[in-house]
């Protein structure tokens, strides 16, 4: 297990040719990123690693309809090895489309039927042993994902994860970032949690490169393979709460949404109340307002009477008091320190790790601290913290300026016996990233932190 005084872990070898994969996740692939604790630690000499094996492909779906171990480390290094020698268009000879229909329809019936927001708790199997590793943002950085859980240590009956959702777009590989997060779902339902991101969404995905690299991977089925993948996020869950202690949510914290019953007509007998909205009056929700929203909105509202989602995925905090509409945004909300700690005492909790900001986001918002390590404090209040975390290292894969953030990721490990100390782990990107042409075009295309094109997000 990891813990705050172990040593920064450099890279280990891949493994051998032979089949079986790899039986566990020390023996799997690696690269040549370090990472390293918030603790003081040695630093570690960078290994390369010796040239790569060749994964068992096609991928074949199992007899038994069963995902194994070893199915989803060879779908790993599958991905990895393809990404490296094979062009776009050849990835259904990696992953053909009969494969991925049975992936992407068993990985949605189960996020289909989790609440909005899942308890990760004794109930679920979290005890005195367990570790929770949370990830934020990874935007199609196959390759540091593959180094992130191969330094966290792969998924496993004491080793929960939480993805803070963002699995797509800007980066070159997000439909093989998030089928490999899905299979390790699919393979331990209860261990993995997937959570939903802003770019889970057909708006941004049309924008920012996601639906124009599945078509491109999959030619004539792309827009099949596109629809499903949506369909999938429709899916995703907003929120989750760790050891009743830990909030995780992609953008933040969400409104109230306040009701007041209209007159019913005269002479109409059993005529259904129609209750009708107020949304000028800006207040902090409950947990039972978040569990009745309805999540399955490709692309969540701006206004109306179902703005929590919304809210979820697209606030961001600020260090000025009170709760604001996020006019940067156009959507969501922005919060202050007040608002985090009444958010932490209504619902008696110890820590906010939310994500969504990367450092070019950070770098346009005064006041706000950078996100050059991977995470920012953003709220030290006395009920508990906020946290921004951010787990795309060298962020964004494709920018104009020469200049870039060089930026660290990073993810947090939460232990017992509360889960509510969060311990920081920071990580370099993996070099050199495969050569690959970016789907959008990021010469000219809006930030993701300025205000949205509310008018083609309607359409």
């Amino acid at each position: 297990m990891l813990s705050a005084s172990e040593p920064p872990v450099a890279a280990a070898s891949l493994p051998s040719a032979t089949p079986p994969p790899p039986s566990s996740d020390e023996d799997f692939f690696s690269s040549v990123s370090v990472a390293s604790t918030s603790s003081p630690s040695s630093p570690s000499t960078p290994i390369p690693s010796p040239p790569q094996p060749h994964p068992e492909i096609p991928i074949s779906w199992p007899e038994d309809g069963t995902l194994t171990l070893a199915w989803v480390t060879n779908l790993m290094l599958a991905f990895d090895w393809s990404s490296k020698n094979l062009s776009p268009a050849e990835l259904p000879s990696v992953l053909p489309v009969a494969v991925f229909d049975r992936l992407i329809l068993m990985g949605s019936k189960i996020l289909h039927k989790e609440p909005n927001c899942v308890h990760i708790d004794s109930g679920s199997g979290l005890g005195p042993d367990s570790r929770v590793v949370v990830v934020g943002d990874v935007h199609g950085q196959l390759h540091d994902v593959l180094f992130l859980l191969r330094d966290a240590g792969f998924p496993s009956e004491d080793r929960f994860f939480v993805f803070n959702g963002d699995y797509v777009d800007r980066g070159a590989w997000g439909l093989e970032t998030f089928l490999l997060l899905l299979a390790w779902k699919v393979f331990m339902p209860n261990r993995v949690f997937l959570l939903r991101g802003n770019h889970e969404s057909k708006y941004c995905t049309s924008v920012y490169g996601f639906e124009k690299e599945v078509l491109a991977k999959y030619a004539d089925s792309g827009k099949h393979v596109y629809r499903k993948c949506l369909g999938c996020f429709e899916g995703l869950p907003l929120a989750s709460i760790i050891g009743d202690n830990v909030y995780t949510a992609h953008g933040g914290i969400f409104r109230s949404i306040a009701v007041t019953p209209a007159k019913r007509a005269k002479g109409k007998k059993n005529r259904k109340i129609i209750l009708n909205p107020d949304v000028s009056a800006l207040a902090l929700g409950s947990m039972e307002e978040l569990l009745k929203a309805r999540r399955s909105v490709l692309d969540p509202p701006w206004e109306g009477a179902n703005l929590i989602p919304g809210d979820v995925l697209w606030s961001d905090p600020s260090m000025k008091p009170g709760l604001s509409p996020n006019k940067e945004r156009g959507i969501g909300l922005l919060w202050g320190p007040d608002c985090t700690e009444d958010f932490l005492k209504k619902l008696n909790l110890k820590l906010i790790i939310r994500s969504h900001e990367g450092p070019d986001a950070r770098e346009k918002r005064h006041g706000m601290k950078g996100m050059d390590q991977g995470y920012t404090i953003d709220h030290d209040v006395q009920s508990g913290k906020l946290i921004t975390l951010f787990s795309a290292p060298d962020y964004p894969q494709f920018q104009a300026t020469e200049d870039r953030y060089r930026n660290k990721g990073a993810y947090i490990i939460l232990g017992p016996p509360n889960f509510d100390i969060p311990i920081y782990r920071s990580f370099d990107a993996v070099t050199p990233r495969p050569k690959v042409n970016p789907y959008y075009d990021y010469e000219d295309c809006i930030d993701s932190d300025e205000e949205l094109d509310l008018a083609s997000m309607a359409s």
